[in-house]
């Protein structure tokens, strides 16, 4: 999707400096993407803290298969 809006300078600078984009949609994009996962991942640790998930699988479970991100 198109869209058009005013960003500053700066921070656009400092958006393709922390993604490693030269260019600045797939800057925008990186950074946006990034930021929705982590708000995902944060919502999923409040639930899990709070007792609100029923996850099936156990911590050695997850490690054996390997889906989680090392960053």
């Amino acid at each position: 999707m198109r869209i058009t809006f005013e960003i500053d300078a700066n921070a656009l600078k400092e958006i393709q400096k922390i993604t490693g984009q030269k260019k600045k949609s797939p800057a925008i994009t990186s950074a946006l993407t990034d930021y929705l996962r982590m708000r995902e991942k944060r919502a999923f640790i409040e639930k899990a803290l709070a007792g609100q998930t029923d996850y099936p699988l156990t911590n050695d479970e997850l490690e054996a298969r390997d889906v989680y991100e090392t960053r």
